[in-house]
């Protein structure tokens, strides 16, 4: 990965609905939402998310699949684990230990639910 890679990822994501988007996209990861279902979500016109998606999907930030008569899309947690590796590659100029702060906070706040409870 290089910076005009990165500049272009960012760029896609500074936008509100297209953040909106690829954040949405990441809690339904690995399953996705059909575009119907993102646009409701996210209180878009279809038109309009579809020329959204276009730039997510450009920057690799997300795939699509059709299944059936739907088009499922998904974030590309590859894509985003690069970036986010890119960005963090020479951390603390070799100092680990000043990282782990960040490393912490990098950890997704996943809420599993048990078995047997709902």
């Amino acid at each position: 990965m290089d910076n005009i890679t990165v500049i272009e990822i960012f760029s896609a994501l500074a936008q509100g609905t297209r953040l909106d988007a690829f954040r949405l996209l990441v809690q339904h990861a690995p399953e996705g939402l059909a575009a119907g279902e993102l646009a409701r979500r996210l209180d878009v016109p279809h038109n309009t998310l579809s020329a959204h998606l276009a730039v997510l999907s450009r920057a690799g930030l997300v795939v699509s699949q059709r299944q059936s008569r739907s088009i499922i899309y998904r974030a590309s947690l590859e894509r985003m684990q690069a970036t986010l590796g890119f960005l963090v590659h020479d951390c603390c100029a070799g100092r680990p230990e000043l990282c782990a702060p960040l490393l912490e906070a990098l950890q997704p706040e996943c809420h599993f639910r048990e078995e047997g409870t709902s």
